[in-house]
């Protein structure tokens, strides 16, 4: 009986299992290979293509592409500017320009900035000094100090000091180059409007913000006819509004000086994004200066008014200005579209701050631009060419 029991229950419960098992290996088997068939049947039909998706060589692929044919229509530009032929310049669109600023500058910014304040090894400093220097033409010469190996960090190395004899101030002019850099542009105010570079400009008023802070320069005009944003800037008849940009690339001198004798009374930080601002950028990127984060100062000189402005960029999300030791940029508590402003005209001080020409102003945590707008006679007039390179303390123009 027991022997006739397990053979029910073999019968019963293990055979049926089994062929259950036997059946369902033969289904997976044949679903493999049909998989494998359709597999390599797809890719006969279509040799170069993987069943599997991969974003990184489409990403790269496509990135390549777009560089490509971007490097293509520069070259059908040069060789028209070649044959006299002016070609408008090729701005970005918005798309573009949104896609560029979800770039985390302001974080890498703040990353790199803390990468140059830690010391290098003795050993390593002139290796690392030496290959900068090669890569963006230093000289080390009119350097205050020559030896590398005295510079701890790159911010040091960035923030040098020159010797007082390699930058003679030009006492015959009223306005002098604040920074060594290349000339992006300069002339005349028109229509509100300022040139970055040629062909592409940015509003005067997004610059600057609202005229909060220049009750005293309104004074003198009629309430009743204000005229336009571009008009209340300029405070005595037969002036006119000026401006000059200075890019300052990484190799260059990185503090900026006082152009001109006047007296700082506001400071406007506008915390933003940190695009480039080479000028390839500026030619691509329309009122990139007003997207970039600033600090404005403004004030009067002899002619009215006039105003330093220090664009940061990317890697630049350090501006200093010496007299100013409470501002900060960069800063993450700070949002961008924003702006705060500052008062250097208390019941103590109603005089603001008086600059002298050439004096010390600030400094950047590495290259970036100096714009400078500013209301001066009619009759001045600039004495320099766009693309130019130029040195701190070198003059601007002329009445």
């Amino acid at each position: 009986m027991p022997h006739t029991s397990m053979a029910a229950l073999c019968r019963r419960v293990i055979l049926p299992h089994l062929s259950e098992t036997r059946e369902s290996s033969y289904l997976l088997q044949r679903a493999w290979v049909i998989r494998w068939s359709s597999q390599r049947s797809f890719s006969k039909g279509f040799p170069r293509l993987q069943s599997r998706v991969r974003p990184l060589p489409i990403l790269i692929a496509t990135a390549g592409g777009y560089l490509g044919y971007n490097q293509y229509g520069q070259y059908k530009d040069q060789q028209l500017k070649k044959q006299g032929i002016e070609v408008p310049p090729r701005l970005a669109n918005e798309v573009q320009v949104t896609i560029y600023k979800t770039i985390p500058t302001r974080l890498l910014s703040r990353a790199w900035g803390r990468l140059n304040q830690v010391d290098l090894p003795t050993w390593l400093r002139k290796p690392i000094y030496s290959l900068y220097i090669w890569t963006f033409g230093v000289n080390m010469k009119e350097a205050a100090v020559e030896d590398l190996q005295l510079y701890r960090n790159l911010g040091e190395f960035f923030r040098r000091k020159l010797k007082p004899q390699a930058r003679p101030v030009c006492d015959s002019h009223c306005v002098i180059s604040p920074a060594d850099g290349k000339i992006l542009h300069f002339g005349r105010v028109k229509n509100c409007e300022v040139e970055q570079v040629k062909g592409v400009t940015y509003s005067l008023e997004t610059f600057l913000g609202p005229l909060t802070w220049t009750e005293n320069l309104l004074n003198n005009r009629n309430e009743d006819d204000p005229g336009s944003f571009q008009d209340t800037l300029v405070t005595k008849e037969g002036n006119e509004l000026f401006h000059c940009v200075v890019y300052l690339a990484p190799g260059d001198y990185h503090c900026f000086h006082s152009p001109t004798d006047w007296r700082v009374a506001h400071r406007r930080h506008f915390p933003g994004s940190l695009m480039s601002v080479n000028p390839g950028i500026a030619r691509w990127i329309k009122e990139l200066f007003c997207h970039n984060e600033r600090v404005v100062l403004s004030g009067e000189w002899t002619h009215g008014f006039f105003s330093l402005t220090a664009v940061g960029a990317t890697n630049v999300g350090s501006i200093r200005i010496y007299f100013d030791k409470e501002l900060r940029t960069n800063n993450p508590r700070y949002n961008k579209g924003s702006y705060n402003d500052f008062s250097y005209i208390s019941n103590n001080n109603q005089e603001g701050i008086s600059m002298r020409k050439g004096e010390h102003l600030g400094e950047f945590n590495l290259g970036s631009t100096i714009v400078l707008l500013f209301e001066a006679p009619r009759n001045f007039t600039f004495n320099l060419q766009a693309g130019q390179k130029i040195r701190f303390g070198e003059p601007l123009g002329t009445m």
